[in-house]
């Protein structure tokens, strides 16, 4: 279904607006699908300016600074998905894009790989105390000593988050000899030989590296708090490649300088600035053995390409088939094309009544269904309907004016 004469809809006429330099993989890939009228831009936008720009976008991919607020959607008056082109979708009002029927999709693993490297690079860099030795060469001063740098080799990693990207962190850890400790909120199944501990204090206290994998949530903010830090083995080292809200920098700050911790490495903040070159402050600057960088965890050639494949195609397939497959917000439908049909895409909220509605008019109007879906969640239901070509504009008619209707398209 992705050649351009297959959507009912000429292809030259959807607008496509990409933010925050996505991927060229990306934008090649939308153009090779038919869709002509892509526009790239740099940076991301200020709510005002995203309210300008998205009027009339059909497609909109954006990154993590970009904020998709009710008052943006509410001006996306033509929107029908958001990609989200990396891990987390938390820059977006799901509420929001739900009750309007936009789907919204992002890549949760094709970065895993990156940032799992980093994050052992970063453990090897700060239990040598590199960060330290590179400095004091740059300044002229000579640093050759043994005193506090150790092998990662029989350490212990913990790891707080055992999902995607820290089940990865594990294999890599335990492939150069570390131990693997690890605490979730799920039961998760461990691999090779990591094991699960039943909490915080506990993997904390036996951990001599803990790194952080886990989303921003209102349970999340300062995990790593003063109080937790008390717990920390002396000397031991956190790094931080999850989300900026997780971990209370200024005390994390304090336990560095009372030498509670030995080091940091910090890649994501509570607050950062919107655009390269911009001022940026943090409690951890100009501290011993700490690694910052700007947010760059899953910054690689390789993850963005695939990043940019993921995302473009689940948007594609939505847009060209209706297969909702990894949208956060319209209920998930994987969809086989039917010869011989039209397909007609119905959002609508999730009330009772509605189906049989729809279809009570298609059949007082003698319009046949040859094939129907259906799927809901709490706030919205997506019914996808195939039926006779010869009446499909009329159904698609028929359909904008049930009751709770969101949005119908008419997709081929």
């Amino acid at each position: 279904m992705t050649e351009k004469n297959n959507t009912s809809y000429p292809k030259d006429k959807i607008k496509v607006l990409l933010l925050e330099n996505i991927s060229e993989t990306a934008v090649r890939q939308i153009r090779d699908a038919g869709y002509t009228d892509v526009r790239k831009l740099s940076g991301a936008l200020s709510e005002e300016q995203l309210i300008e720009a998205v009027r009339n976008v059909h497609l909109l991919g954006i990154r993590s600074k970009t904020q998709i607020t009710p008052r943006v959607l509410e001006a996306a008056n033509k929107l029908q998905a958001i990609g989200c082109f990396c891990i987390g979708v938390n820059q977006v009002s799901l509420k929001s894009a739900t009750q309007h029927g936009v789907a919204v999709f992002n890549a949760p693993y094709s970065n895993t790989r990156s940032v799992a490297e980093l994050v052992i690079g970063a453990s090897v860099m700060l239990i040598r105390r590199i960060v330290d030795k590179n400095k004091a060469a740059h300044e002229g001063v000579w640093m050759k000593e043994a005193k506090g740098s150790y092998e990662l080799r029989g350490k212990t990693l913990g790891i707080i988050g055992y999902g995607n990207i820290g089940t990865q962190v594990s294999v890599l850890a335990e492939a150069i000899g570390m131990k693997v400790r690890f605490y979730d909120i799920v039961t998760r199944l461990p691999l090779g030989n990591a094991e699960a501990v039943k909490s915080l204090k506990d993997l904390v206290s036996q951990s001599d590296i803990v790194t952080l994998h886990v989303p921003e949530t209102s349970q999340t903010k300062n995990l790593i708090s003063r109080s937790l830090l008390k717990y920390f083995r002396k000397g031991a080292i956190l790094i931080n490649y999850a989300r900026g809200e997780v971990v209370d920098l200024e005390a994390l700050s304090k336990a560095i300088r009372d030498e509670h911790l030995s080091g940091a490495a910090i890649d994501v903040f509570p607050w950062e600035p919107e655009k390269n070159g911009d001022a940026f402050t943090s409690p951890m600057q100009n501290l011993p053995n700490v690694i910052l960088t700007p947010h760059i965890g899953g910054s690689t050639e390789e993850a963005q390409q695939n990043i940019g494949v993921d995302v473009s195609l689940k948007m594609l397939q939505y847009l060209d088939m209706g297969i909702s497959i990894g949208s956060h917000t319209v209920p998930e439908l994987s969809l086989p094309p039917q010869e011989g049909t039209h397909r007609i895409l119905h959002i609508h909220r999730n009330v009772p009544g509605v189906l049989s509605e729809i279809n009570t008019e298609l059949s007082k109007n003698k319009i046949n269904i040859l094939a129907q879906y259906l799927k809901t969640n709490e706030e919205i239901g997506y019914v996808v309907l195939d039926v006779d070509k010869k009446l499909s504009g009329k159904a698609a008619q028929l359909l904008k004016n049930v009751k709770e209707t969101i949005k119908v398209r008419l997709l081929y």
